[in-house]
């Protein structure tokens, strides 16, 4: 093959390259799916929302029936106010329960939507009251760290010693009381 040939071929896998680079990262940022359809808006408030982000998905039995529209702070009640845009093919009742979860560990997050058992359902602008914060980790282990730390506080030692008496020494006996005795032998 002669050198052009070469530079063509050399050309049309990197544009392949830089074509799929670009294609994976529409996707990871959400930009590849269309809006659903016809929807309906539903608000929700959250103390915290973690990493929660516009476009995040809103799913219902694993199944994506929606997008997060828009997050703002209410100033009055010091609260997240979340947009949800839900398909229309998808009611739910008014009682529906809205958490915020993790895809995996350290994933994306999204919303859960758990249906109630309510004859009426949400409609445009209605607001959904019951709401699960997302849960931090950063909080969690602190907390843990914590909760350990005041236990070795509390007067629990964990020293070898104190670790091993037995049955005796709480009844208010003394392990030196035996020194000198004979064992018992088994007959």
């Amino acid at each position: 093959m002669d050198r052009t040939t070469i530079d063509l071929w050399v050309g049309v896998f990197v544009a392949l390259g830089v074509a799929a680079l670009l294609g994976l990262a529409m996707k990871v940022g959400n930009l590849t799916t269309t809006n659903i359809g016809e929807t309906y808006t539903v608000t929700a408030n959250f103390e915290n929302i973690g990493g929660l982000k516009p476009r995040a998905p809103v799913k219902s039995a694993g199944v994506v029936v929606g997008r997060v529209a828009n997050i703002t702070f209410d100033s009055a009640t010091y609260e997240a106010v979340v947009s949800l845009s839900i398909d229309k093919r998808y009611p739910f009742p008014k009682d529906t329960f809205a958490n915020i979860y993790t895809a995996g560990l350290l994933g994306e997050q999204y919303i859960g939507l758990e249906a109630g058992g309510d004859d009426v359902q949400l409609a445009n602008g209605d607001k959904i009251t019951q709401t699960q914060d997302a849960v931090v980790l950063e909080k969690m282990i602190s907390q843990f760290l914590y909760s350990k730390a005041s236990e070795s506080t509390d007067g629990k030692s964990s020293s070898p010693a104190e670790s091993t008496k037995t049955e005796a020494d709480t009844l208010g006996a003394s392990p030196l009381d035996n020194i000198g005795k004979q064992p018992a032998s088994a007959e």
